[in-house]
């Protein structure tokens, strides 16, 4: 007897009816191996990678002085990245986080994920896309309008980002993966052969390292949002998981990248930080001085190009996918199938290339990201887990549900007091005149 199906587009797996192909529940995949177009091309390696460029390439470049608590919050999101695995291999047909929402919450929860997740993904697009235009900066001395160079950026990203398949972006991951960390590694040694901080003011100076500090509200969520996105893409992971060759080595792909990453940021952020103090750079390529900026973003430019094409893709392939979800045009070569990829691919360029210029300041941007990503990172994980304990019919004990509840809580708090402190944060910098206006020519790079 079939189970009745949730509210929405995604359906429960029928119990005892399931295709298996290769130790893979065919029903409960979105994307079929038969299908004319075929998505589920990569490895647990190449997920691994993709997983690790969602994350590696803007969280890498706003390394801040807090970047301690990055083991606790590293295991937070590993542990949030692999309920979302259980889950989606529990229920049939999930593409994104988007659609575990559905079955928890019918169509508002649907629409409500589906917010947070485009708004999440396009700010990151456009975090990365100020990150080209600003290296572009560096590298040219600031040789034309900055507006130029960020539609150079969204041009670049809108090439890359247009292929189709995950697995084809895969590839490039690769390439922008090393080209990045080789870029931080040359800030990372150059550091720590300076005899003051390169932007340290002239004469006695303070390094401003404090163990514990007391900083405003607005201050302090801001600093938080900045270490709490650097290891919140997890929403992205269950997209790229739907286009594995094997679902099952889901937790395989996580485990590696997360592993490399936290314990990248933890080495990269504390000798960086050990050298330089407050006068950490934002982006953080900028810290070694002019000549290893310009250096290291020559070498880095690439990965940074590559991480926008990620996000975009991440963002277009969601509404692909909600546009065509369910017709033969998903996974069939029509007219309709490239006029829909092709067009959002581009609506969402542009999207965020406007909010990269509305918004021309960096971590400000990675303030407004945690905002729409952090929930769907660590409150919509804590919710599959009762939901699932809830239909298993299992009962586990007092301080599970507590743990659990406590972290849905703190999701919400990064929500709304990030949201609160980077409004704040903007209208501040506005007010006080300290970065240009919107579509400003103005150098971003402090090159000029």
């Amino acid at each position: 007897m079939r189970r009745s199906s949730p509210p929405g587009d995604v359906e429960v797996a029928p119990v005892g009816e399931a295709k298996v192909v290769d130790d893979v529940v065919e029903d409960n995949e979105l994307f079929k191996v038969d299908g004319e177009v075929q998505y589920r091309t990569m490895g647990w390696m190449k997920t691994a990678m993709v997983f690790t460029k969602a994350q590696f390439a803007i969280g890498v470049l706003s390394i801040p002085a807090g970047f301690s608590v990055l083991g606790a919050l590293g295991a937070l999101t590993t542990y949030g990245a692999l309920l979302m695995g259980n889950f989606r291999l529990r229920h049939k047909g999930i593409h994104t986080i988007v659609d575990a929402g559905t079955i928890m919450g019918g169509p508002i929860l649907r629409e409500i994920c589906g917010v947070f997740y485009i708004l999440g993904f396009v700010l990151s697009t456009s975090a990365s896309m100020l990150s080209i235009t600003i290296g572009l900066n560096a590298l040219s001395d600031h040789a034309i309008c900055t507006v130029w160079f960020s539609l150079v950026a969204m041009v670049l990203t809108l090439i890359f980002a247009c292929f189709p398949r995950f697995g084809q972006i895969g590839v490039l991951t690769w390439a922008g993966f090393f080209s990045v960390v080789t870029a931080v590694l040359i800030v990372v040694i150059a550091v720590t052969t300076l005899s003051r901080p390169a932007a340290a003011p002239a004469g006695a100076y303070d390094l401003g390292f404090n163990a514990i500090a007391h900083p405003n509200f607005v201050n302090g969520m801001t600093s938080s949002n900045t270490i709490l996105v650097s290891l919140c893409g997890t929403p992205a992971f269950m997209t790229a998981a739907s286009e594995m060759r094997r679902p099952r080595d889901y937790p395989k792909s996580v485990y590696w990248s997360m592993g490399f990453t936290v314990s990248s940021y933890l080495t990269f952020s504390l000798v960086v930080y050990r050298w330089c103090g407050q006068y950490v750079a934002s982006p953080a390529l900028g810290s070694a001085g002019p000549l290893i900026k310009k250096i290291s973003y020559g070498i880095g430019l690439p990965g940074l190009v590559i991480s926008s094409c990620l996000y975009l893709h991440i963002c277009s392939k969601y509404t692909f996918v909600r546009i065509l979800r369910n017709s033969r045009h998903l996974q069939e070569k029509t007219k309709v199938h490239y006029l829909t990829w092709y067009g959002t691919s581009l609506f969402m360029a542009i999207l965020s290339w406007v909010v990269a210029e509305a918004v021309p300041f960096f971590t400000s941007l990675i303030g407004l990201i945690i905002v729409f990503v952090g929930p769907l990172a660590i409150c919509v994980p804590m919710a599959m887990w009762f939901y699932d304990h809830r239909k298993m019919g299992t009962n586990p004990n007092l301080l599970a549900k507590v743990l659990h509840g406590f972290l849905f809580l703190v999701g919400a708090f990064v929500a709304v007091g990030g949201a609160y402190s980077a409004c704040q944060q903007i209208a501040d910098q506005y007010a006080a005149g300290t970065v240009g206006s919107a579509f400003s020519c103005a150098d971003n790079s402090n090159s000029s």
